[in-house]
């Protein structure tokens, strides 16, 4: 096999490593990526709780990279502390090291069994959880095979005249080595898959451990500056945890890096293998950074506001964040084709803001705030204008001359707008009203209880987000899914609705206190889900898939 028959199956295998690390990681995120945010926030408030969950959701989405953003969401929005978002992502680069350690056993058998199974669940049932579990197994599978392929595509390289002389070169300049880990962890912008190909060389004799120590510090230098370029545009409180994290991680293997070549010791301890001596020194490498982060967290936090201060301009007289920008171009509505596209374009700004309410709403109940939920009728307003707009622009487009489709596509706009106001009205007329009342009366709900509202809060905006993509794409697939989540909605409201009063027959002292609050919170929910769902009834009507009581099968 010659050089660049190597370099292709090596590119290949390596290619399919970041497409099944990328495939387990939307797999969970579609299927419980709510339910684990919503996890996460609970457990956010305590520091080392949070490094826990940190490691446990790391390991589950394969990539530190994402805790990273979804903590630092969090801390933007205030709902968690800088302190205990710093060290849920401390918490993550270590859970991500574990992953390279399972990743290295024999798991030979893995990949027929996980590409079987997962193809079979995908393919027998059109529920999204169960689908994306299929998914899930498939990514692991094909994972698995890329690390056989990658040991595979670099075994000729053992016999290759021209890699002991790179090797022998990076050996004398460790600097460059580090440098070039670094920026080829940006590249692949995945620490576990630059991790896992040092690994492959290391097992198969085509650098020494010490090679892959220094090269291990520049991946986790690489890998820290992922998270703050992807947020670079984003709000400064967004930034803080990806901009202390590359304080923590990035600072920390130059400080390690300098260390080890100081005062070379021996690495015998990490391992007898090379291969276990370089993941053994990955994971010690993450473990120091995250023991170090405990007394140092205060000191990073600041430096890292005020790094990001710096260009964050002292005064906004005129901010687009509050400018609202319409789409209703009136002069294009002798072209209804255009003026829908308009009208479109309007409704998904509605959708957005239903969203950012739904979103918010469930934090207000676990820390209600009087200007937090100000702020969220303002919201409703916003919600009432556009759709009194968007109701107008119609009404004046229905007055030409329209297809058959474009009468029937302005009147689901239409409907599609009704019911994201009436969503707005339940949730500012009905919940915000359920939140004062907590607020006011300074209740708690029972941990059973609160969790059964989270995760049911979940599935609804799970449910909500497909509506809106109906809206756009008119998907007959996603439109069917979501009558059908509609359905499954009952059932989890029957159980949660038993639960609840399980425990007030059981006489929980907080059950009988928020029993009010918990029922009509879940009856709203269930409301706002029957009404986004409804947004798909004219996808299936004009397929022939909906009969006028029932949903009919595929």
């Amino acid at each position: 096999m010659n050089g660049s028959s190597v370099l292709l199956h090596l590119a290949g295998a390596v290619a399919l490593l970041l497409w099944a690390t990328r495939m387990v990681r939307t797999g969970v995120e579609r299927a419980y990526g709510e339910r684990m945010r919503q996890s996460l926030r609970g457990v956010l408030h305590n520091p080392m709780l949070a490094a826990l969950w940190g490691l446990m959701l790391s390991i589950a989405l394969q990539s530190s990279t994402a805790v990273s953003l979804l903590v630092g969401s969090f801390v933007g929005s205030g709902i968690v502390s800088g302190i205990a978002g710093l060290m849920a992502v401390r918490g993550a680069e270590v859970g991500s090291a574990l992953v390279v350690k399972i990743l290295s056993f024999d798991l030979t058998l893995l990949v027929p069994l996980c590409l079987v199974a997962g193809t079979a669940i995908f393919m027998s049932t059109e529920r999204s959880n169960w689908r994306q579990m299929g998914r899930i197994l498939v990514g692991i599978g094909l994972l698995v095979l890329s690390l056989q392929m990658t040991g595979q595509a670099t075994e000729p390289l053992r016999n290759s005249d021209l890699l002991p002389v790179i090797v022998g070169y990076l050996d004398t300049d460790p600097v460059t080595a580090f440098l070039l880990a670094a920026v080829m962890t940006w590249l692949f912008h995945s620490s576990i898959a630059a991790v896992l190909l040092v690994v492959t060389f290391a097992s198969r004799g085509l650098i020494q451990p010490e090679l892959g120590i220094i090269t291990i510090c520049g991946v986790n230098l690489g890998s820290s500056f992922i998270a703050p370029i992807l947020t670079r545009n984003a709000a400064p409180q967004v930034r803080i945890v990806p901009m202390g994290n590359l304080l923590m991680r990035g600072l920390g293997s130059v400080v390690i890096l300098i260390l080890y070549l100081s005062f070379k010791p021996s690495i015998a301890f990490l391992g007898a293998a090379p291969a276990d001596q370089v993941i053994n020194g990955h994971i010690l490498f993450n473990i120091i950074i995250l023991i170090a982060g405990l007394p140092l967290s205060h000191l990073v936090l600041k430096a890292t506001k005020a790094v990001v201060a710096i260009n964050v301009p002292t005064e906004s007289p005129r901010s687009l964040d509050h400018a609202e920008l319409s789409a209703l171009d009136e002069s294009v509505l002798d072209t209804p084709s255009l003026a829908l596209a308009n009208a479109t374009r309007e409704a998904v700004a509605v959708c957005e803001t239903v969203e950012i309410m739904l979103r918010r709403i469930i934090d207000l109940y676990e820390h209600p705030a009087q200007d937090r939920i100000d702020e969220l009728s303002a919201l409703d307003d916003k919600v009432d204008r556009k759709h009194a707009a968007i109701k107008l622009y119609l009404a004046k487009l229905t007055s030409r001359q329209l297809s058959g489709y474009e009468i029937a596509r302005a009147r689901e706009l239409l409907g599609a707008c009704v019911k994201l106001e009436q969503v707005g009205d339940i949730i500012v007329r009905n919940m915000l009203a359920l939140v004062q009342k907590k607020m006011d009366r300074k209740l708690k709900f029972t941990d059973e209880g609160w969790l059964e509202l989270s995760n049911f809060h979940a599935k609804v905006l799970t449910n909500a987000r497909m509506a809106f993509n109906v809206l756009v794409s008119r998907d007959r697939e996603t439109a069917h899914q979501l009558v059908l989540e509609k359905d499954h909605l009952r059932d989890v409201e029957k159980q949660t609705s038993d639960r609840h009063f399980s425990r007030l027959r059981e006489g929980t002292p907080r059950s009988l206190e928020t029993s009010s609050i918990h029922l009509d919170t879940i009856r709203d929910l269930k409301q706002i889900n029957s009404l986004l769902a409804s947004m798909a009834y004219p996808v299936l009507e004009e397929l022939g898939l909906l009969n006028t009581t029932r949903l009919r099968a595929l």
